[in-house]
């Protein structure tokens, strides 16, 4: 069976970690379609894993496989948990890393993968991806039922999204969830939860002022606000980095401040 495989890891791509999951996987099933979604993941950063691999995963064909791999806890007692929703597989620790993804994908069954058949014969303690997902993820695209993994469960780990804050003076409250590639600051806040249609907006972030929404990238100078392409505000900088213009990072506050006049 020619199925697909994605990747989301923390594993960068200068060590042999991607490159032995991808060989563990076509030892398996060489006709398989293997697909980085990223390696760059920030290390151990689970929270901009799954927020990642939500952000992709809608695009991908039906019946898809989702291997993610963001573990802090490897070898610890957390479990690994693979979900089957209407539309795709997702397989990776229990730590949170498929939560956002499985809440736009309910899942249909997530099972805890406890059945060593599926595994090499001998996992490391200390890479379950390779030792453990890998061979599991190429079993399923074998037709492999999800239900031999091992027993379902309900109680899998999930993650609440942190939400922006609206305040009695008018203004809301977010802050920068994710900084990309480029610079741009990722918010929590969607253009739904501003203020509709008022005279004049800022975005104030590090003690500066963004005084517009524009509609692209280019359409102002210096810093601007934008909907990115995940649905969120984004803070960027034309031409520049904005993370690294306003010194801003993962957690930095951005206030929506509504101008009457």
């Amino acid at each position: 069976m020619n199925s697909i495989i994605t990747f989301t890891t923390d594993f960068g791509q200068r060590d042999a970690y991607a490159g032995a999951m991808k060989g563990v996987i076509l030892g398996v099933n060489p006709l398989t379609t293997l697909i980085d979604i990223t390696h760059d993941v920030p290390p151990q950063d689970i929270t901009a894993g799954a927020m990642i691999l939500a952000d992709a995963a809608p695009y991908f064909p039906p019946g898809t496989l989702h291997l993610a791999v963001v573990d802090p806890g490897v070898g610890s007692d957390r479990r690994l948990i693979a979900a089957r929703t209407s539309r795709a597989v997702y397989i990776g620790p229990d730590n949170g890393l498929l939560s956002y993804a499985l809440v736009q994908d309910p899942p249909e069954i997530v099972v805890s993968i406890t059945e060593k058949r599926y595994w090499t014969p001998r996992p490391s303690s200390t890479f379950h991806g390779r030792d453990i997902l890998a061979p599991v993820a190429a079993h399923l695209s074998l037709g492999t039922p999800m239900e031999a993994l091992g027993p379902a469960i309900n109680d899998w780990i999930t993650m609440e999204a942190s939400q922006p804050v609206a305040h009695s003076d008018g203004t809301i409250t977010g802050e920068v969830v994710r900084i990309d590639h480029f610079g741009n600051l990722i918010t929590n806040l969607r253009p739904e939860q501003l203020p509709a249609n008022p005279p004049a907006l800022s975005f104030e972030v590090s003690g500066v002022l963004v005084n517009r929404l524009s509609r692209y990238y280019a359409e102002a100078d210096g810093l601007l606000a934008v909907i990115g392409s995940s649905g969120y505000i984004e803070i960027a900088m034309a031409g520049g980095n904005a993370a690294l213009t306003l010194k801003a990072g993962v957690g930095q506050k951005v206030v929506v401040i509504t101008h009457t006049d």
